[in-house]
């Protein structure tokens, strides 16, 4: 225990209790922080998809990128970089998006429902850590999107800005968005509480550099764990505060926004462990980067809003559990169509993880492939 980072503990117990405050106040059951789903309502509330249940513009998203940025800045930690392989990384977000999606969660709302007593999460949980130990496998080998270079304070500044200017339209011009009256993106808490938590969370998120991937891979790569006690907070707190409200209930079935469908629920999140070791952190940190001033991280964001849109747009987004008239169990999951996503997104990552390998590691894993 030496070796624990406090401040990461702090940050993880914070996000928890975060996520059952914005729960009680009206967020949807088991996701009072999801990425994955509040990018996919922004996507949806300014026109990217037709999906009506799922638009409104989520705060959460705003604060965490400015309270990273603030927070950045203020200990002189900003910094501007970008050029390291940004079309592959836009790529790679909208897949991880479309995996997410699949599974109904990102890897923050993954352990939320985890503490919520969602049997499926622990399926998406494996498939997460599957996914990741594959993405390990490349970057022993050498894998890597290049170097990023420093650039200009307004490049950097990219996202904080395009958030930024969100907030104002939707404060101003709340008219401008769509928003849903029914279903998730009905559910939502207060727009400034929602905004100011969050924008605590990203500020602590940016000082203990949090991020699900980056525990696991430290984890397989080092045995270093220190990342991981935040998640483990996380779930710690949920499930307690599940606990003593009596929001707690496991099992597979009927879950708040969620499907029992098994193997899809593992692929979606076999695809989110491996697109975000390729990319370097999962989505939170994604929008932590780019609010310290990572253009990269900024474009994957980007990439991951395109995907949010695709997967509603053309069907690919996983379907909850439902009852039928007779109050039978419907099971959800995915339709053909995201089914095949997924697997293009298998090829997609097998080929950006080979390609972008060093010469001798390319040639050896072509000699194997013959």
């Amino acid at each position: 225990m030496k070796k624990v980072n406090w401040l990461v503990v702090l940050t993880g117990a914070l996000i928890g209790l975060a996520a059952l405050v914005l729960t009680a106040q009206g967020n949807p059951a088991n996701m009072g922080f999801c990425i994955a789903c509040f990018l996919r309502d922004i996507a949806g509330a300014v026109g990217m998809h037709s999906a009506a249940k799922v638009q409104y513009v989520r705060p959460e998203i705003i604060g965490l990128v400015l309270g990273a940025f603030v927070m950045s800045v203020a200990t002189k930690e900003f910094r501007a970089k970008a050029g390291s392989s940004p079309a592959t990384r836009f790529v790679l977000g909208a897949f991880v998006m479309i995996g997410a999606l699949a599974f109904l969660g990102c890897p923050l709302r993954m352990v939320i429902r985890l503490g919520g007593g969602d049997a499926n999460a622990l399926v998406g949980l494996a498939g997460f850590i599957i996914g990741i130990v594959i993405g390990v496998q490349f970057l022993k080998r050498g894998f890597s999107l290049k170097r990023a270079y420093e650039v200009g304070s307004a490049e950097g500044g990219v996202l904080p800005a395009v958030v930024t200017g969100l907030l104002i339209l939707v404060l101003a011009v709340p008219a401008l968005f769509k928003a849903s009256t029914e279903g998730p993106g009905s559910m939502h808490a207060p727009m400034l509480l929602a905004l100011v938590i969050a924008a605590v969370v990203g500020a602590l998120a940016q000082k203990a550099r949090m991020c699900m991937v980056g525990g696991i891979r430290d984890a397989v790569l080092f045995k270093d764990f220190k990342l991981l006690y935040g998640f483990v907070a996380i779930f710690l707190v949920v499930l307690a505060g599940n606990l003593i409200t009596g929001s707690f209930r496991f099992g597979f079935t009927l879950q708040p926004i969620a499907h029992s469908s098994h193997l899809w629920n593992l692929l979606g999140m076999v695809l989110v462990g491996w697109g975000s070791v390729l990319l370097g952190g999962c989505p939170l940190r994604q929008l932590i980067l780019a609010g310290e001033g990572n253009g990269d991280s900024a474009v994957t964001v980007f990439g991951m809003v395109v995907g949010a849109a695709l997967a509603h747009n053309f069907g690919l987004a996983g379907n909850p559990d439902t009852l039928n008239e007779a109050k039978e169990l419907v099971v959800g999951g995915i339709s053909t169509a995201g089914k095949i996503a997924v697997i293009l997104g298998f090829a997609v990552l097998a080929f950006i993880s080979a390609v972008n390998l060093p010469k001798e590691e390319k040639a050896a894993v072509g000699a194997k492939a013959a």
